[in-house]
């Protein structure tokens, strides 16, 4: 695990095997959400980086009689 100080400015920095690992960019935006008694940040992806992520799910199934 690894930690980080909060500024002054209550900034931090996050490590560099973390920002690789994520691909993060300078000046990416990112999500805040506080969880219990954590904070977590999440990525903002730009929507043109999902196209295709669905590629080749099965979207056969069968209905139920009544759901015709």
């Amino acid at each position: 695990m690894l930690s980080v100080k909060v500024s002054p400015k209550f900034q931090v920095v996050i490590p560099k095997e973390i920002r690789d690992s994520l691909q993060l960019l300078p000046g990416q935006r990112m999500q805040v959400v506080q969880y219990e008694n954590r904070i977590e940040f999440i990525p903002e992806r730009d929507i043109g980086e999902l196209e295709g992520f669905l590629k080749g799910i099965d979207t056969s199934f069968t209905r139920e009689e009544d759901r015709l």
